[in-house]
C-alpha cells in the first residue's frame, strides 16, 4: 500500500529567535563573539557619555536671561547663544537693515524649491534667473547704495549670512567651470588640454588657505593703484576657482565611466560634439558622479570657515569673536556646539539632497 501526499504541507513559522527585534539584534549586533564585544563596549561608552551630556545640555541648562549672571548652575548657558543670535546670523550687519537680508533669503528659498519640482512649467527661465540674475540683485540689495538703500560695506557682512553667500556663490560658479575644465582635459586639442591640466593641477596642488591669502594680500600688490577689488569678491573668485579644479576631476571620472558605445552612438546619429556632450554623454556622467559632486560641495561649505584668516567673519569667526567678549568669557563649549550644529544641519541637508537626486535620476544603472 502506498500513500501519496496530494496537498503541500504548510510552511512552519520561522523560529522566534530569527524574527522581530530579537532576530534583528542577533543578525546586526550579536552575530559573532567579536561583534557582541564591540556592541557591549559601544553601549557602555554611550551610557557614560549621553546621560551626562543630556543633564548638562538640557536638564541643568539655563535658557532665559540677559547676562551671564543668569547662569548660576553647572549646566549649559544657552543664554549666551540667545543674546548673540543676531550676530551669529548677520555678523556686523546693521540691525535696522537686516530686513534686506531676510528678503534676499526669503526669495531664494522658494526659487530653489520650485526648481526641484519634477514637472514645473518654465523651470529653464527660473533656473536662469536663479543662477545669473538673482546673485546680482541680491548683491545690490545687501550692499545698498541704490534706490535710497543705506550702503553697507562687505566688511560688515558676517555670520551665517556670509557662510551661505560664500557656499552658494562657490557652488554656482564652480560646477559649470568644473564641467568645462573636465571637457578641456579630455579634449583632443593639445593646447586646450594642456591649459586645463595645468589649471587643475596648480589649484589642486595648493591648500585653500594659501589661495585665500594670495587673493587677499598678494593680488592687490600686482594691480594698478587706482583699481581696488572688494575683498569678499576676491575670496569668492578664489573659492570658485579652487573648487572648480576638484569638480573637474570628479566630472572627468564620470566621463571615463561612460561606455565607448555611447560616444559611437552619438556619432552614428550625426550629432555635433556640443550636442553629443550636452544631450547624451554629460547627463549620464553627471548622474554617475552625483555622490562625488555632493561631497565636494559639503567640503566647500565647511571650507568657508577658512575665510577668517583674511578678515572675513563667517559663522565660525563670529563665534570666536563672541567668545572673546569679556562679558561672556568661559562659554566656548556652548558657542562651538551651536556653530557645529548649524554646520551639521546644512551638511546633512546637502547629503540628503544628494540621495534624493540619486533616486530621482535612477534609471536602472545602480549595482
Amino acid at each position: 500500500m502506498a500513500y501519496v501526499l496530494k496537498d503541500n504541507h504548510p510552511d512552519l513559522p520561522p523560529p522566534r529567535s530569527e524574527v522581530g527585534v530579537v532576530g534583528w539584534l542577533r543578525r546586526n549586533l550579536f552575530s559573532t563573539w567579536y561583534n557582541s564585544l564591540f556592541t557591549l563596549v559601544t553601549l557602555y561608552l554611550l551610557y557614560r557619555a549621553i546621560p551626562p551630556f543630556i543633564d548638562w545640555a538640557l536638564i541643568q541648562a539655563h535658557f532665559s536671561g540677559t547676562s551671564r549672571a543668569s547662569c548660576t548652575g553647572g549646566g549649559a548657558c544657552w543664554v549666551f547663544i540667545g543674546d548673540r543670535l543676531p550676530q551669529f546670523f548677520y555678523g556686523f550687519y546693521p540691525a535696522a537693515e537686516q530686513w534686506r537680508v531676510n528678503i534676499g533669503f526669503a526669495v531664494i528659498v522658494p526659487l530653489l524649491a520650485y526648481l526641484h519640482l519634477p514637472r514645473a512649467p518654465g523651470k529653464l527661465w527660473v533656473g536662469v534667473f536663479t543662477l545669473f540674475v538673482y546673485p546680482i540683485l541680491a548683491f545690490f540689495l545687501f550692499s545698498g547704495g541704490l534706490f535710497g538703500l543705506t550702503y553697507v560695506p562687505t566688511t560688515q557682512w558676517g555670520g551665517l549670512m556670509l557662510t551661505l553667500i560664500l557656499a552658494f556663490a562657490g557652488i554656482v560658479a564652480a560646477l559649470p567651470l568644473g564641467v568645462l575644465l573636465a571637457l578641456g582635459r579630455r579634449s583632443k586639442l593639445p593646447i586646450l588640454r594642456s591649459v586645463s591640466v595645468v589649471f587643475i593641477e596648480v589649484w589642486r596642488g595648493v591648500p585653500l588657505i594659501t589661495v585665500l591669502f594670495m587673493s587677499s594680500v598678494l593680488l592687490p600688490l600686482f594691480m594698478p593703484a587706482h583699481v581696488e577689488v572688494d575683498k569678499l569678491l576676491r575670496a569668492l573668485i578664489a573659492i570658485a576657482l579652487f573648487q572648480s579644479a576638484y569638480i573637474a576631476e570628479v566630472v572627468r571620472g564620470g566621463l571615463q565611466a561612460i561606455p565607448k558605445g555611447q560616444f559611437e552612438a552619438a556619432d552614428a546619429l550625426g550629432l555635433s560634439y556640443p550636442k553629443s556632450m550636452a544631450l547624451i554623454v554629460m547627463p549620464q556622467a553627471l548622474k554617475i558622479v552625483i555622490p562625488g559632486i555632493i561631497v565636494t560641495f559639503i567640503e566647500l561649505f565647511k571650507d568657508t570657515s577658512l575665510v577668517v584668516i583674511i578678515g572675513l567673519m563667517d559663522l565660525l569667526g563670529i563665534t570666536q569673536a563672541a567668545l572673546n567678549d569679556p562679558k561672556w568669557l568661559g562659554f566656548a563649549i556652548e558657542g562651538y556646539l551651536f556653530a557645529g550644529l548649524i554646520y551639521w544641519i546644512f551638511c546633512f541637508g546637502l547629503s540628503r539632497y544628494g540621495l534624493f537626486l540619486e533616486n530621482r535620476f535612477h534609471t536602472g544603472h545602480r549595482r
